[in-house]
């Protein structure tokens, strides 16, 4: 099944190492990091092999503390000719901080990133869409900070985030200041009444291929781009285990053995293409723009 041409889809991964799960109490304490068994070198690489083979762009929003830790991942990901973007220093939920320990952690992290690519950071997504009613602020700390556009609104009820939003791409006017930022929601399929997110981490391994497609179908029909957001440990069958509710193993390990043949049966049906460009921010006339 092919997509419809007109369509170019948003392609993401959050550079972030397995234990930067949240709210996991066996990996909450950022002291022990340093000493755990780490994926993410490994799986990003692939995942960058695997998108060049492809002959697309995509954007990574890398964790700040990930990119101090293996200095030379977002200078390989900028000379793959990929968009470089942050996903905050810590992993830290944003409904958890304050305007100041936000902004002290989102700079951190523009600084390393920007100072190891020489590039800009245009793009924002906030640890596990943790942007919430009531955290509006945050936009204007990104826009204080010379952030772009965010890519943090998930417009349906979850454990850690949900902001009701548009469906697709569109212009966040709630900030305090009143200040617009264009805004790629992730997508989330309507069944009748319904809402399921199909297009990232435990939804895409969870669901078969037919219904992930069924979600292309409805927003490309649309005109609205997919975004896809993976991690490295989605890549991961052999990703260490450590105690957690069985609801939350099921979510952290569901699925693992066809991540790899999911995506690459999309990028052979779907156009695709980095945030920024579906969003219309780098001088490309891309589907999707910002209305």
């Amino acid at each position: 099944m092919m997509s419809d041409d007109r369509v170019v889809n948003a392609l993401s991964f959050d550079i972030e190492d397995w234990f930067h799960m949240v709210e996991i109490p066996a990996v909450a304490d950022p002291a022990r990091w340093d000493d755990l068994p780490s994926l993410v070198v490994e799986q990003t690489r692939w995942i960058v092999e695997a998108i060049g083979a492809a002959s697309t762009r995509a954007t990574f929003f890398i964790l700040g503390w990930v990119a101090d830790r293996h200095p030379h991942l977002a200078k390989m990901i900028a000379a793959a000719g990929h968009e470089v973007a942050t996903h905050s220093y810590w992993h830290r939920k944003v409904y958890e901080l304050t305007p100041e320990s936000f902004r002290d952690d989102l700079k951190r992290s523009i600084d390393v990133l920007s100072d190891q690519t020489g590039r800009r950071i245009r793009g924002f997504r906030a640890p596990s869409f943790s942007i919430t009613p009531g955290t509006e602020w945050a936009f204007d700390v990104m826009h204080d900070l010379g952030i772009e556009y965010d890519a943090s609104l998930f417009p349906a009820s979850r454990g850690h985030g949900g902001y009701p939003c548009a469906p697709g791409p569109h212009s966040f006017t709630a900030a305090p200041s009143g200040r617009a930022m264009p805004e790629l929601p992730m997508s989330v399929m309507r069944l009748g009444p319904a809402g399921l997110c199909f297009s990232g981490g435990g939804y895409l391994r969870l669901l078969p291929l037919w219904a992930i497609r069924r979600g292309f179908a409805q927003f490309n029909a649309a005109g609205r781009p997919v975004v896809i957001y993976l991690h490295p440990r989605d890549f991961a069958p052999d990703c260490p285990r450590v105690p957690m509710p069985l609801t939350r193993r099921f979510k952290c390990y569901v699925g693992l053995r066809s991540t790899r043949g999911k995506l690459e049966a999309l990028l052979r049906s779907y156009r695709f293409d980095a945030c920024e460009s579906v969003l219309g921010l780098d001088g490309a006339a891309t589907a999707g723009a910002v209305a």
